[in-house]
């Protein structure tokens, strides 16, 4: 298996300075796309296990999620209404076999 290739460190200030910040700004957005990952995959599974409220909860705390991290950039702004709009279908699907 082929290792990664080692990185020059950059001779400018301000390339080092760069360095250091995209560490930071890389951790973060990972974090985030965590957090959106889980906010979706709990809906997901709540709607599995055919739990109508606790579906519907968790869907309203991961359009909340969806919507921060678009703005920020993390995800397309069209992922996430496309991802609000296919999970909202499901607890909608849920909801309806029920009445």
């Amino acid at each position: 298996m082929a290792s990664k290739p080692v990185k020059k460190n950059p001779r400018l200030a301000s390339g080092r300075k760069r360095a250091r910040q995209d560490v930071k700004l890389n951790a973060a957005n990972t974090s985030l796309r965590s957090k959106y990952r889980t906010a979706v995959k709990k809906v997901e599974k709540a709607v599995l296990t055919g739990d109508k409220a606790k579906a519907t909860e968790l869907f309203a705390a991961a359009q909340s999620v969806l919507d921060t991290i678009a703005d920020k950039g993390i995800f397309h702004k069209n992922k996430a209404a496309r991802d609000k709009s296919r999970l909202s279908a499901k607890v909608k699907a849920l909801a309806a076999p029920a009445a």
